[in-house]
């Protein structure tokens, strides 16, 4: 019991009070940043692999099954429930927000929450190095101790979804720019002859080069529609995916023409035709804008400068006058 008093007088004198409760925590987050790694990389059950090597030849997996099992992490796997939501609509909701930021890993979802587990972690101990290494002399109380140790814990926690929000935006503004000129492309496509199925699988191996957001998207589309799935499914699917106005229309305006029998190049024409007035007039818009824009930035760098020119020179001579107690009267 000595020692441990001992143990703990000193630390209260180099860490200050909460100095036991510091080092605790730094233990306890080195415990677990030991443990994962060893828990990811454990070896298998020698029992479940004999049943599996015994159970190969009497019954082969389908190549459906093969199909849904391909691709994903076994070590992400035995975390599933703690990485993964249990609601199947906040699971819905999260893997359609990381496919709208171009991420389409079936362990999506599982990175993502495991990197919020562990950039928090990493923002933990970031928190306890500002508070007990980089303070010095410096103490803190237990708000103050508290407030350096869990804003960056907060801060590693939400950059992921910080990062995916940005990605989502940028990934929609590059679908909606390159729109345009993937309507034409299938306008030709189809104006030539080849049917709509072929017209998306050459729109995605011209685009990817200028425009690889939207041609990945109607890759997408193609390997579905190759698949046997039905081809209302995957358009709507398809909108869904990309979250722009412009091509959740498009989709409309597709299915409608098959559905009612018009013209599919008719309605391609039209549709190209709006989209490219669409774009001027975005164009446009950011053009007007432009002037208001700048008007603050120009107030902020040339105001206070010109003040600075006109304005010195007469403060500076109130001030020496004012200093040297005003000119001497003479009679």
């Amino acid at each position: 019991m000595e020692f441990v008093t001992q143990i703990n007088d000193l630390l209260k004198q180099h860490l200050g009070e909460f100095g036991p409760l510091i080092v605790v925590g730094v233990l306890g987050l080195f415990m677990i940043l030991v443990t994962i790694p060893l828990l990811l990389n454990q070896p298998e059950d020698p029992l479940k692999k004999l049943q599996r090597s015994t159970a190969a030849p009497k019954k082969d997996k389908s190549k459906k099954d093969k199909l849904r099992t391909t691709g994903r992490n076994e070590q992400l796997q035995k975390f599933a429930t703690f990485l993964e939501p249990q609601n199947e609509e906040e699971l819905s909701a999260m893997q359609l927000k990381l496919r709208q930021a171009g991420y389409h890993s079936k362990d999506s979802v599982r990175f993502f929450h495991f990197a919020q587990f562990a950039l928090g972690i990493v923002g933990i101990l970031i928190g306890v190095m500002l508070v007990t290494v980089l303070a010095g002399d410096q103490e803190f109380d237990a708000t103050q101790m508290a407030i350096r140790v869990l804003i960056p814990a907060a801060a590693g926690y939400f950059l992921p979804r910080y990062w995916i929000t940005r990605r989502v935006a940028e990934r929609k503004e590059a679908i909606t720019s390159g729109f345009p000129d993937t309507l034409d492309l299938m306008l030709v496509c189809v104006e030539a002859g080849q049917s709509l199925d072929q017209a998306i699988v050459r729109v995605a191996g011209e685009m990817k080069v200028s425009y690889p957001d939207i041609a990945q998207e109607f890759e997408v589309v193609a390997y579905e529609l190759k698949a046997g799935k039905d081809k209302d499914t995957v358009l709507r699917d398809f909108g869904t995916r990309c979250g722009v106005q412009d091509v959740s229309s498009f989709v409309t305006v597709m299915i409608q023409s098959a559905t009612f029998g018009t013209s599919i190049a008719e309605a391609l024409r039209v549709y190209a035709d709006e989209m490219r007035d669409k774009r001027v007039m975005r164009a446009e818009e950011a053009a007007n804008k432009l002037p208001t824009k700048m008007t603050l930035a120009t107030m902020m760098l040339t105001v206070p400068p010109l003040l600075v020119i006109l304005v010195g020179p007469s403060a500076k001579g109130i001030a020496e006058f004012a200093g040297g107690g005003g000119a001497p009267i003479t009679p």
